[in-house]
């Protein structure tokens, strides 16, 4: 076949998966086709959705990433449908009627029900009768039973005309229950019987008690002893947290239906009628092909739909997280000092320069005395009188909240000097990132606690740019990440970091390589060569130098060039999301209204004077030209919040300086589906269920919240014994 045959044949296939798509979600098929396409040749999610706006007809990464998802699961659900055409072929039974059904089937569950009468099967009750020669028994025995041809004589008396010990078919009882075996896996494969089945289970509930061996032991899921929730309606944490218990072994979780209106519905499916003796016995056979086979099987594709209903929320949940921590707000290029708090081993300093470049050094400790804290005082005042220190970062783990308080007293102690913001940083994850790879390839002389506190430094400077080095299910903000499925967990919060680090853009010049492979078409080994170029060679004077790097060719830079900033080029398009392939246009603008690039750049009241109509072109569509004329008004804008230091109260310290019904300034630290965590400064977050996150009826606390935000609560209760807070945001707005 030729290479353009092939490609032809693709297209259609492409074509044929988007019409569906198109017809599934709504749409235009060319603009899904257009993004298969792309996709297809490799090209990446943030540049389809920034750069071939045309092709897709404006899809954004949402909706393209679900269209590749949709596509990828098609194309797996024809391939399978060709294996089991194959497969029954083989065996003669490939009629045109089975084949019109398996071709209408629009999903694997459809396609895999009416397989099973004829897939290969292990050595089953009913295979081994049949092997015994009850087959013809258990055909007269169906016949009779459905009223469509009844045998003469009893059915005791024909069973008795199989009886063979030869073949182990001792007398008519052991006949008949061989034909009955048949016949009960007969009715467990009819695709209607086990779809009913699965239905009346998903109509069911999740039923759940302690094991016996947990029984009288106090848990974490005792709550759980005696739930009961119809499985339709069962939040994802819940499910996934009944699923913990389990694993654990502290719970055992069932799924229950009404078996007896579930048995009447298959017996009138399946057409059984009268009383005679051969209903009864085809009876008998329904009732254990309900028990045995039908309920089994249907729990099982139940529970299993269930649990990866519940994965797919938990990671949207962790996904939604991440993308709100990627994305806040950042310092910015400023002096910063860091500090990493701790007791026996003191408090671990570090001043980094406006590159997050690790300056200086030093040790303080805050618990050992008059000394100590004299020592300490001074160490700090010398920090900030030798460097320029625009805010200090300290980290909120145990002790944070005493050393911003002696922070905060040393610099009221400074005379006419600029004030300087103390905020407190997330560590999560900082711990990890110390003793990785990357720490040490970027740290090699320091021990990991200093890392730690670099790292807590640069997270103020630029949260995107540190947290993309950490493992993502390292940094705090899932729900039962464990729990899930890791590959499909690794994915979908792979694709956040990617999308948020392209939709941010990145500095060719500063960026690590961690950062860097992130960025659309380079990846880790690229990323890598990159920075050792940029180390042999120097800073990069433009995005055309990109070209030099080993590696990377024309390809990768169509992919990458857009997303990547050189603010030290003399092009001023190289500082701004504006393509390399658009610079053409761009100079053509300059000189129709006789102007240089820098006078056209950024001035927006130059930019909306264009006569934009005039630079539409086959290449060039509204998709397009609207996104370049709003990157020329505002070239290289940071698409991140302006940066807003958290405020805490002063005489809020610990859990027992909570009391309730008092009103505290907090910031969103996670949000699951069940309400949002908060910390108030106490070293412990707390909870504002979802019930108390407004006023109204919340559905979903991303609606309100994201990871983050200030908020206002009331303290409406505290356990100290389990040191859990208990808080609402009603009435605060």
């Amino acid at each position: 076949m030729s290479n353009g045959s092939s490609r032809k044949e693709q297209q259609a296939a492409d074509f044929g998966v988007a019409e569906r798509i198109a017809q599934e979600r709504g749409g235009n098929p060319a603009g899904i086709q257009g993004a298969l396409r792309l996709l297809g040749e490799g090209a990446t999610v943030p540049f389809i959705a920034r750069y071939r706006k045309e092709a897709t007809h404006g899809l954004d990464e949402v909706a393209l990433r679900e269209i590749g998802e949709r596509a990828k699961y098609l194309t797996e659900l024809a391939e399978r449908l060709l294996s089991i055409k194959h497969s029954i072929a083989e065996q003669g039974k490939l009629s045109p009627t089975l084949e019109k059904l398996l071709d209408a089937c629009t999903t694997k569950t459809e396609l895999e029900d009416l397989y099973a009468p004829y897939k290969p099967k292990r050595r089953t009750r009913g295979e081994i009768a049949k092997e015994r020669g009850l087959e013809p028994l258990a055909d007269a025995l169906w016949q009779a039973a459905l009223g469509k041809q009844a045998p003469a004589g009893s059915p005791q008396a024909l069973a008795a005309r199989f009886v063979d010990p030869k073949r182990e078919v001792a007398d008519a009882a052991s006949a008949l229950q061989g034909a009955q075996d048949i016949c009960a896996e007969r009715i467990a494969d009819r695709p209607k019987a086990r779809a009913l089945v699965r239905s009346a289970v998903e109509r069911g509930d999740v039923s759940v008690k302690k094991s016996s061996k947990h029984k009288q032991a106090r848990t974490k899921f005792d709550d759980y002893d005696g739930f009961a929730e119809p499985a339709a309606r069962i939040p994802s944490h819940r499910l996934l947290a009944i699923l913990r218990g389990e694993n654990e072994g502290v719970l055992k979780a069932t799924l229950t239906f009404d078996e007896a209106r579930t048995r009447d519905a298959l017996e009138r499916e399946l057409g059984l009628r009268g009383n005679s003796a051969w209903s009864s016995l085809l009876g008998a056979a329904l009732d254990d092909a309900m028990s045995r086979l039908l309920a089994t099987g249907a729990r099982s594709d139940v529970r299993g739909l269930l649990k990866e209903r519940a994965e797919r929320e938990a990671i949207e949940v962790f996904a939604r997280n991440l993308e709100k921590l990627l994305l806040a707000a950042p310092f910015g290029e400023h002096w910063v000092l860091a500090i990493d708090p701790g007791q026996r081993t003191g408090c671990k300093c570090v001043v980094l320069d406006p590159t997050g470049k690790l300056i200086r050094t030093a040790v303080i400790n805050l618990v050992n005395g008059p000394r100590a804290l004299e020592h300490a005082a001074r160490t700090l005042n010398d920090l900030w009188r030798e460097f320029p220190v625009a805010a200090i970062a300290v980290g909120n783990g145990t002790h944070g909240r005493e050393t911003e308080d002696f922070v905060r007293e040393q610099l009221k102690l400074r005379a006419n000097s600029e004030p300087v913001p103390v905020v407190s940083v997330n560590e999560s994850g900082a711990s990890v990132y110390s003793a990785s790879d990357v720490a040490r390839e970027e740290l090699p002389d320091e021990d990991v606690t200093i890392r730690g506190a670099v790292s807590i430094g640069r997270r103020l400077q630029d949260p995107l740019a540190e947290l993309v080095k950490i493992d993502p299910q390292s940094i705090g903000v899932g729900q039962y990440q464990h729990d899930v499925n890791q590959g499909r967990l690794a994915n979908k919060l792979g694709e956040v970091v990617e999308s948020c680090v392209n939709h941010v853009g990145v500095e060719l010049n500063t960026a690590s390589p961690a950062l860097l492979a992130f960025v659309s078409g380079i990846g880790p080994k690229l990323a890598r060569k990159i920075v050792e170029h940029r180390g042999a060679k120097g800073a990069f004077p433009n995005r055309k130098a990109l070209l030099k790097v080993p590696g990377l060719g024309a390809k990768t830079f169509e992919l990458a060039a857009g997303f990547l900033r050189v603010r030290a080029s003399k092009h001023p398009l190289d500082r701004s999301a504006v393509h390399p392939e658009r610079y053409d246009l761009v100079e053509r603008m300059a000189k129709d209204v006789q102007l240089g690039l820098d006078k056209l750049v950024g001035h927006g009241d130059v930019i909306r004077k264009l006569d934009s109509a005039r630079y539409l072109s086959s290449d060039v569509g509204q998709y397009t030209l609207d996104h370049l004329l709003a990157e020329l008004a505002k070239p290289g804008r940071d698409p991140r919040a302006t940066f807003e230091a958290p405020k805490f109260r002063d005489d809020v310290r610990t859990l027992e300086d909570l009391k309730e019904g008092m009103v505290l300034e907090g910031r969103v630290t996670n949000v699951t589906a069940f309400g949002a965590f908060v910390d108030v400064g106490v070293h412990q977050d707390g909870l504002v269920h979802i019930s108390a996150l407004a006023d109204r009826f919340v559905k979903d606390p991303n609606e309100i919240v994201g990871v983050g935000d200030p908020i206002r609560v009331k303290v409406l209760g505290v356990d100290l014994t389990r040191k859990r807070i208990s808080l609402s945001a009603r009435g605060l707005a």
